[in-house]
């Protein structure tokens, strides 16, 4: 029942912060291509609800030519100076108002990951796709990137196996507050190869078992 009424929820903010901010969000497509000439949405596939792969949206904070820049240059070094203001701020993840007016996206849920994540998902892990993926959830909530792989999925399931409009809301408060904090915002590319040979490594010692 809460499902139904969570997804009429999510409608209705959708379209109201659409409408509050269509300006910043127009701002921040002109300041992304005046940088670089790049595009201005940045597509990922992700994995969603019921294991359906479908395409995220953010503002695009990484620079263009990134396979000609210099391979010793950093993470932060690659993100655009419009790329540090909208991530610093999470505006960069405003387009994925567009993921919740299509039903692929809640405001609270599990965050979509790649689906190479879920090669190496057992059964019971695979149930965090058992509700819409969130621009945010409690695992964001309970350490971000500052967590394991492990303890994301555990806080992924006890939000899934809770699902409630009053935690809900809870969520929703720690997210606003989080919002303000940088502390372990972001994942480099390391460290998403790195989660993914944590998973694997996992399922391979457990079948051994």
């Amino acid at each position: 029942m809460y499902t139904k009424v969570k997804r009429i929820l999510d409608l209705i903010l959708a379209i109201i912060l659409l409408v509050i901010f269509a300006i910043p969000m127009l701002i921040i497509s002109i300041a992304i291509k005046l940088e670089d000439g790049g595009p201005i949405i940045y597509k990922s596939r992700r994995m969603g609800k019921g294991l359906k792969e479908f395409n995220t949206y953010k503002f695009r904070s990484m620079k263009t030519k990134r396979k000609e820049l210099n391979s010793d240059l950093s993470h932060e070094q690659m993100v655009t100076r419009v790329g540090k203001i909208i991530r610093k701020t999470s505006l960069d993840e405003l387009p994925q108002l567009f993921n919740i007016l299509k039903g692929e996206m809640s405001f609270i849920g599990p965050r979509p990951w790649i689906p190479e994540y879920y090669v190496w998902f057992n059964d019971e892990q695979k149930r965090r796709c058992d509700v819409l993926p969130g621009i945010s959830g409690l695992a964001q909530v309970k350490g971000r990137n500052g967590i394991n792989i492990f303890k994301k999925i555990n806080y992924d399931l006890e939000y899934v196996n809770n699902l409630s409009f009053k935690n809900d809301i809870k969520l929703v408060i720690e997210t606003i507050r989080a919002v303000f904090s940088k502390a372990n915002a972001e994942i480099t590319e390391q460290g998403i190869k790195q989660e993914i040979q944590d998973l694997r490594e996992n399922r391979e010692m457990s079948k051994v078992g």
